[in-house]
């Protein structure tokens, strides 16, 4: 990897904590500039603009989201076992400071046009189909019933998550995780 390449991902980085906190639309060159104590003109040589700037920035998190959550639940044993890890990695990876920038992001940017929407909806349709086909990998190991709806599943599984999302960052509840871990077992006796 070469040094831009690490100073790049450097300030991808920053950039991702700072858009948890101000949002994508609060994402600036400028604000990057202040946040980093980097030049404008410095970052500017990088991204270019502030939409190829959060463009980059939602592409970083989403490799980090597969690196962290997606790639390490898919090792685990098929079926249950493995919807249960990657809920529980998505859990752990929704705790960190200022939230899952992709949550966010999606209520920020649901009604705004435009590539960096784009790039955020492929995403989450993405993600939809992973916990589709990791629900499927269940039917198939005989722990859940054969006509239990995939896809179904999967809308019900981010309905939990996003309500965990509120519950935690939004209303400070403690209780969050159980009950988001509650909402799972019902989900998964429900397709059993």
């Amino acid at each position: 990897m070469s040094k831009g390449d690490v100073t790049r991902g450097v300030i991808l980085e920053e950039a991702g904590r700072l858009a948890s906190r101000v949002g994508l639309a609060g994402l600036t060159i400028g604000s990057l500039a202040a946040q980093t104590e980097l030049s404008k003109s410095g970052l500017f040589a990088h991204f270019g603009s502030k939409e190829s700037l959060q463009l980059q920035v939602l592409e970083h998190t989403s490799e980090r989201f597969v690196a962290e959550v997606i790639r390490p639940a898919l090792r685990a044993p098929r079926g249950e076992p493995r919807v249960r890890d990657l809920f529980e990695r998505w859990l752990d990876w929704a705790t960190c400071p200022g939230g899952c920038l992709l949550v966010a992001s999606a209520f920020e940017l649901d009604d705004q046009p435009g590539p960096v929407r784009e790039r955020l909806v492929q995403d989450q349709r993405d993600w939809l189909d992973t916990i589709a086909m990791v629900f499927t990998g269940g039917i198939t190991e005989g722990h859940f019933r054969p006509d239990a709806d995939a896809r179904q599943f999967a809308q019900d599984l981010d309905g939990v998550m996003l309500a965990y999302h509120l519950a935690s960052r939004l209303l400070t509840d403690a209780e969050a995780g159980t009950r988001a871990r509650r909402a799972l077992d019902a989900l998964l006796a429900a397709a059993r």
